[in-house]
């Protein structure tokens, strides 16, 4: 089969494709021949070494949609024809999925509805899991509650943005003018550009005085703007940040309204397949949809790869082999 490898720790350009041998799939994994994978930047920290060391040689790619080739010994549930989605290989554990075949243990996998676009499907994991996690699991979003997401055009923003409105929040984003018709399209009621200097005063303007929820992938740039526009009691999830150094200026806008804040990572989710059948359901309601900026072969991954770090896009980037 054909798939994408490294040999080496570093750039995207450590990044070819190889003929190499199909897996065979463990006691308790599904061989998938794949449709799509899905481009992260965390796949980008495996590739250069600054997340845990992988094993080299090794194939890159956390998310997958595909067809069941072959099941395990141990494995109940699936049998060869089934069409799957899933996340979280692709790391210091597991092969990935730039590659025409993969495995995946079945507590990474559910069942893909029939009807549901199986590239949107391979784009899904991290961003839709982080989303369902950071606002159904930590900030337990309510109907009519505001909230906030920072950077409502990326990957996990957009998806964001449809699961807050799929339960009835009122929700705000941030994003480039460009995307401001798509968003609200997505079910945003307000959009706001990020670069405006009375972003602050715009959000608690719209937030009848303050959010209750926010979702914060910058926590660098807005831990302290976090803080001064939350309403009391609000409850701020932060997957991210550009400096592994955020502070406040102000600690006591946040103690003085009782913030609570979450930082979280996907990776420690206790069993994906709970909002992965989330996820499947409100796709096949049509009460979300994964953006495809940009689909590449498996010869472009590094340029996939590198655009996911450096190009402003809406949505995600998909490799299909």
């Amino acid at each position: 089969m054909r798939a994408v490898q490294l040999e080496t720790h570093g750039g995207p350009d450590v990044l070819e494709v190889v003929d190499a041998d199909r897996p065979d799939p463990g006691s308790d994994e599904l061989l998938l021949e794949v449709a799509a994978a899905g481009i992260n930047p965390v796949d980008t920290y495996f590739r250069d070494g600054s997340y845990e060391p992988v094993s080299l040689p090794f194939t890159p790619g956390v998310d997958v949609s595909g067809t069941v080739v072959e099941t395990g010994d141990a494995v109940e549930g699936f049998e060869p024809g089934d069409r799957v989605f899933g996340t979280g290989i692709g790391n210091a554990t597991a092969q990935g999925s730039y590659a025409e075949y993969a495995t995946i243990p079945t507590d990474r996998v559910v069942h893909l509805p029939d009807g549901v676009d199986a590239t949107q499907a391979g784009a899904a994991g991290v961003a839709t899991v982080t989303a369902w996690r950071a606002l159904i699991d930590h900030a337990a979003l309510d109907p009519a509650d505001y909230c906030l997401v920072h950077g409502g055009s990326g990957g996990v923003g957009h998806a964001a943005v449809q699961i807050a409105a799929a339960v009835s929040a009122r929700v705000l984003t941030t994003a480039s003018p460009d995307y401001h018709d798509a968003l609200a399209d997505l079910g945003a009621e307000t959009v706001l550009d990020y670069g405006r200097e009375d972003l602050a005063d715009a959000v608690l303007e719209a937030s009848d005085g303050g959010v209750d929820a926010i979702l914060d992938h910058r926590l660098d740039d807005y831990l302290q703007f976090d803080a001064d526009v939350a309403a009391t009691g609000a409850r701020v999830v932060g997957i991210g940040e550009n400096s592994p150094d955020p502070g406040f200026t102000n600690d006591g806008a946040a103690r003085s309204k009782d913030v609570n804040y979450q930082f979280m990572s996907m990776f420690n989710t206790p069993d994906l397949r709970v909002p992965l059948r989330g996820v499947a359901h409100l796709l096949e309601t049509d009460n979300l949809s994964i953006e495809i900026a940009e689909t590449y072969g498996l010869e472009e991954a590094g340029e996939a790869q590198r655009a996911v770090m450096e190009d402003s896009v809406f949505g995600k980037l998909v490799i299909e082999p």
